[in-house]
């Protein structure tokens, strides 16, 4: 007999807090169901890779206290979320993926944004599937299994964040946080029909989150909607209130706020993007009033610069694993580690000239314009243990490429918010890029929100297949 599981995880973030600040339900009983819907579902997906339930019920409890004593409750009160295993959780080993860090001290406090999330009420259910040391863009991770994508179990949810995306995509959590070095929220948001982002490079604290680039490296969010993406990177800004406020107004932009100045990214991102890509793009084009298309000058070599910068600061950060335990690491990225270690500094200094050279040029087209817009991922998810995939008849390499059209704007450390187009209901997810100026997140998720409310982007329902496959009815 399928198991009846509650509507509230899949509920909005606003409505759950909401509810819970009503006394409509309270917080220990949505996390009682939120734990019960997790177990089921996470049967069949494999995005935990720890739950912590004894720490969530405790939250809740606390939440509930706070309301039967008439205390004004935090925005996200009751709201479960979830992060990727990089971040700290007080008295669990940070694993970043790996083996070898399975035996390590457990953390004495929780990262940065892991108390910014506690402190807005949120409750912590767990850590979350990753590729190593967030080298890889599928999420089949050796020591602790492949996360499934929860539109079609046998292809991947995409990575390095793969765990959070699918957590998020199924409805064990309404938000999740990833973190982004060359794609790795954008393209599991874009494979799993989800909303992600990716702010500026150094708008977040990544104190207490496990590096993997540490020039390249961003953290963020994903969630099912992008008002509800909008409220979460609120939270996570709490203590810069000029940022909270530019995301508020773009919470509440209406029809008579000046329109956006919107340009879609064609040359290397329309060769490099599948049909479905290129529909996805051309049709958030269409709802944003794109009159342009534009060409990035130096993109190919932008996307270079990240190859080699990501592979000498990987090498040189995870040196010492090579030397001394190569045989435990994950056989998907040690070589391209290895390899990363021995890369010429004359080679790291020009990919950086060149990094810094197309930050300019591009930051040059921003006088003109205020959004551009991009696929996400080449094509949409692929079957699990896809060594390669096609795209328009040339076959590339799965676990590098799927960050084709990311990596370039990672090089730069632009803001982007990954957005679910709406796509046919037999059809596999996929999204787009909308790419702000510098340390303008408001301007991205404005038009996030835009596709949202005039339909043109939706965050894909459950396909038949999961419930089948893990035995629960919405």
């Amino acid at each position: 007999m399928p198991k009846q599981l509650t509507a509230y995880p899949m509920a909005s973030v606003l409505d759950v807090s909401h509810a819970v600040a009503g006394a409509e339900i309270s917080a220990s009983k949505l996390i009682e169901e939120a734990i019960a819907r997790l177990d089921v579902l996470d049967a069949g997906i494999r995005a935990f890779t720890h739950k912590t339930t004894d720490r969530a019920r405790a939250q809740a409890a606390r939440i509930d206290r706070l309301r039967a004593q008439g205390h004004a409750l935090p925005p996200l009160a009751g709201v479960p979320y979830a992060v990727k295993n990089l971040f700290d959780i007080e008295g669990l080993p940070t694993l970043a993926g790996s083996r070898l860090l399975a035996g390590a001290a457990p953390a004495k406090g929780d990262a940065a944004l892991v108390q910014r999330m506690d402190a807005a009420g949120a409750v912590l259910l767990g850590a979350l599937n990753m590729d190593e040391f967030a080298y890889g863009f599928t999420t089949e991770n050796t020591h602790y299994g492949a996360t499934c994508n929860p539109h079609d179990l046998t292809r991947s949810a995409g990575g390095s964040s793969g765990g959070s995306a699918a957590a998020v995509a199924s409805g064990m959590v309404p938000l999740a946080l990833g973190s982004d070095t060359n794609g790795s929220i954008r393209v599991p948001a874009s494979l799993c029909g989800i909303f992600g982002i990716k702010p500026t490079f150094g708008r977040l604290p990544r104190e207490g989150s496990y590096p993997f680039v540490y020039s390249l490296d961003h953290l963020g969010a994903f969630a099912r909607s992008a008002e509800d993406l909008a409220l979460c990177y609120s939270m996570l800004c709490r203590d810069a209130r000029d940022e909270a406020e530019a995301i508020g107004s773009a919470i509440t932009a209406g029809p008579d706020d000046k329109p956006l100045r919107v340009a879609w990214l064609g040359g290397y991102f329309e060769r490099n993007a599948g049909p479905e890509a290129k529909r996805a793009a051309r049709a958030a084009a269409q709802a944003l009033g794109a009159q342009d298309e534009l060409e990035l000058p130096g993109v190919e070599a932008a996307r270079a610069a990240a190859f080699v910068i990501t592979a000498a600061e990987g090498g040189q950060l995870h040196i010492e694993h090579l030397r001394e335990n190569y045989e435990q690491m994950e056989p998907l990225s040690r070589d391209r580690l290895a390899a990363g270690a021995m890369v010429p500094a004359a080679w790291y200094t020009k990919a950086q000239r060149v990094r810094a050279r197309f930050h300019a040029q591009v930051c040059r087209l921003f006088e003109e314009f205020d959004l551009f817009i991009a696929p996400a991922t080449p094509v949409p998810a692929q079957p699990l243990g896809s060594a390669f995939f096609d795209l328009n008849g040339c076959a590339l390499a799965t676990r590098p490429n799927m960050g084709l059209l990311t990596q370039p704007i990672s090089c730069i450390g632009l803001p982007v918010v990954a957005v679910p187009m709406r796509v046919a209901p037999e059809a596999l997810p996929i999204g787009v890029q909308l790419i702000a100026p510098p340390w303008r997140e408001d301007i991205a998720l404005r038009a996030a929100l835009q596709l949202e409310r005039c339909g043109a982007a939706q965050c894909k329902p459950l396909a038949t297949a999961l419930q089948a496959r893990t035995g629960y009815i919405e």
